[in-house]
């Protein structure tokens, strides 16, 4: 009977060993797999945009393609592989049983399983560090020992004033980088009708080297920074909560416990729009506006139905530019007129779309460079600079601020342009351009501020004026100094390490359910 026992307990023991080898393997291959489909289409990313950004892509106006390649590339193709080794072993060791121990020359068990084990351990390790490494795994198991906290930094925006108010345009360009302005880099200068249709002499101004944060790269970070004053984190970096859940309908609220420019315009009487080509329900971004006072989301579904030809859609993303921009004419014709009647501001916000890599080329875009990439920034740019031509020739911007600027840095992955041009460059900036009705000409704008120093500066564009020009962890750019006391008089080093810590108490506040009052 003890025999028996022992006996069953080793044939367990193999069973079990056996299914722990193949879920290595499997894991292994799905890690490294996933690594370099992030290396590929993202270059390298933070935990953060992989919880609040990846688990939200949508199949249909959100990166579509790369739903699908994720689906084969990370979740079959490791399982059919995996499989594929266990038959194979399974085939041969029936094979040797079959034939008899005496048939042939047979090789060292010992060694056998020493170079099974290293393979296994090899696919197995090799898949995590390269996971790791492509999510940056180190920065944030150290970031979560940091003693830095943002809640003792952040500012709650005070409006002091808002006798000034006035209407606001807010555009954001998807990789709007201002390097790409450089025609000694690249073969144009690709924002040149932009800067034409928006010179000093007009009173556009610019935040000379503004910079993204550091942590942002990737939409929702630059709208959240630009717009909420702070870097933006799941409730992973929290000690309760789920993000996943609430990006996926569990509530109604995304940063929920924050107040973002949308809420402070809407408690001093601002109707908010908001116009983009993709797909709205992308990484939460109709949830963030709308529960932001934003009174009206307009994406790709609403496009389609508004009857757009089939022929105005990337498949992979949505509307294109400029069919975008020809709908925003419209809508700030609709708010102009609206706002003149009522004497109720508005604030329309546009996202464009066209320089998402991998681009598409329209029938109306023109290329005339080696690189087609750059030849759609400089058509989607040319879109933008004749949506602003129109403000101006309809009269628009005798009452409305407008901010233009880049959403992040262009994306730097394996499979995109530019690598000879920015992977070494050591002043990537984002492009801007900041009018105000009536502003003075001779202040500067401050320069070098990041993207959450844009959040008071849009609101006290918009003719709000702000207790100390200060806004989330952000500081006016209309202001020459910085207050002390604040996260931007901190020293680099460690303002760094403020906006890489997790401060979880923090986040499970601004997560919180419910919409922020101001």
């Amino acid at each position: 009977m003890a025999g028996r026992i022992l006996s069953a307990t080793r044939r367990g023991g193999v069973v079990l060993g056996g299914i722990v080898v193949y879920v290595l393997i499997w894991a292994g291959l799905a890690l490294l797999s996933a690594a370099i489909g992030i290396r590929l289409y993202w270059g390298q990313i933070s935990v953060s945009q992989m919880l609040l950004n990846l688990v939200s892509v949508e199949t249909d106006g959100g990166g579509g393609a790369i739903v699908w390649t994720g689906i084969l590339a990370v979740g079959v193709a490791p399982l059919f592989l995996t499989s594929a080794i266990a038959l194979w072993q399974h085939r041969r060791r029936r094979k040797r049983r079959l034939a008899g121990d005496g048939a042939g020359p047979r090789r060292s068990p010992w060694l056998m399983r020493s170079v099974s084990t290293a393979l296994v351990g090899a696919v197995a390790v090799g898949g995590t560090t390269a996971f790791a490494t492509a999510v940056g795994m180190r920065d944030y198991i150290e970031a979560a020992n940091s003693e830095h906290d943002l809640g003792d930094y952040y500012v709650e925006p005070a409006v002091t004033s808002d006798e000034h108010r006035r209407n606001l345009v807010l555009i954001y360009l998807e990789s709007g980088e201002a390097t790409l302005a450089d025609d000694q880099l690249f073969e144009k200068d690709a924002f040149a009708s932009l800067k034409q249709s928006t010179p000093a002499a007009e009173g556009w101004q610019s935040v000379e080297d503004l910079r993204q944060y550091k942590g942002g790269g990737w939409t929702m970070a630059g709208l959240t920074a630009t717009q909420c004053g702070v870097p933006l984190k799941g409730t992973g970096s929290s000690s309760s909560g789920d993000t996943t859940d609430e990006l996926d309908g569990g509530t109604d609220t995304y940063l929920g416990g924050a107040t973002c420019l949308g809420d402070v315009l809407e408690t001093h009487g601002y109707t908010s729009v908001f116009l983009g080509g993709a797909n709205s329900s992308f990484a939460g971004k109709d949830t963030f506006l709308r529960s932001h006072g934003y009174s009206q989301v307009k994406g790709l579904s609403e496009w389609r139905a508004a009857g757009e030809a089939e022929e105005n859609f990337r498949r992979d993303w949505g509307l294109s530019d400029e069919r975008l921009l020809a709908h925003a004419k419209d809508e700030i014709d609709r708010l102009h007129a609206g706002s003149e009647r009522t004497g109720r501001p508005f604030n329309l916000s546009l996202l464009t779309l066209d320089t998402h890599e991998p681009v598409h080329v329209y029938p109306s875009c023109t290329v005339d460079t080696q690189q087609e990439v750059t030849s759609v920034f400089a058509c989607s740019l040319a879109q933008v600079a004749g949506f602003v031509e129109h403000m101006e020739a309809k009269g628009y911007l005798e009452d409305t601020a407008v901010v233009i600027m880049g959403d992040h840095l262009k994306h730097m992955s394996a499979g995109d342009a530019f690598h000879a041009q920015l992977d070494h460059h050591d002043n990537r900036t984002i492009f801007n351009r900041i009018r105000v009705p009536g502003g003075d000409e001779d202040v500067a704008l401050r320069p070098g501020v990041d993207q959450l120093s844009m959040y008071p500066t849009i609101l006290e564009a918009a003719g709000l004026t702000l207790e100390d020009s200060e806004a989330g962890l952000g500081v006016s750019a209309f202001v020459p100094t910085v207050p002390d006391g604040s996260a931007q008089a901190l020293d680099p080093v460690l303002y760094d390490e403020l906006l890489d810590s997790h401060s979880p108490a923090f986040y499970a506040e601004a997560w919180a359910a419910g919409a922020a009052t101001q």
